[in-house]
């Protein structure tokens, strides 16, 4: 079989039908139970630090980036990352994950943070968050707890709770 040619597109306002029936598939309803859920309900991903992957015209990939606090310091949260089953284990997630962080980075952002397992994302530049650095607002596995340092340094003296982005969640006048 030949390999298929992968693009990764910026997300447009079109695609959320079909991200949020991958997310159905691929997550299933206890996703909104999740604490990284809860964090990013009722609150707007960064559509241009947020990406689809695609074969032709097929989606069998999704990754967003959220705007956060960590205390008072501005930073971005990592997911969901999700690929399609059947295309798993061929480098669509890790491709989804460097291109948002090469284009947070390159806007400026400076941290990401995201709840997952270390052996897959440390392989991207995550590390996990030392013990009591900073804090979900609920259940979370403190091991699971990860960040990537866009800049170097940029996640010494930050500590405190993740919470939503204040800026974002103020209704506009």
């Amino acid at each position: 079989m030949s390999e298929l040619a992968l693009t990764i597109l910026s997300e447009t306002a079109d695609d959320a039908q079909a991200i949020e029936r991958l997310h159905e598939r691929t997550f299933g309803p206890g996703r909104y139970a999740r604490t990284a859920f809860r964090i990013r309900e009722g609150r707007s991903h960064a559509l241009d630090l947020s990406f689809t992957a695609r074969i032709g015209t097929l989606l069998v990939g999704s990754v967003r980036l959220t705007p956060i606090c960590i205390g008072d310091t501005p930073a971005l949260l990592l997911g969901p990352l999700t690929v399609e089953p059947p295309f798993r284990s061929r480098g669509i997630g890790r491709t989804l994950i460097e291109r948002a962080l090469r284009d947070a980075k390159a806007k400026g952002h400076k941290l990401v943070v995201l709840v997952g397992d270390e052996p897959f994302y440390g392989k991207i530049g995550f590390k996990r968050v030392p013990k009591g650095q900073m804090k979900m607002p609920g259940p979370v596995d403190p091991g699971r707890l990860l960040v990537n340092e866009l800049v170097p340094g940029a996640a010494e003296g930050v500590k405190g709770l993740i919470r939503p982005d204040w800026e974002d969640s103020v209704p506009s006048s």
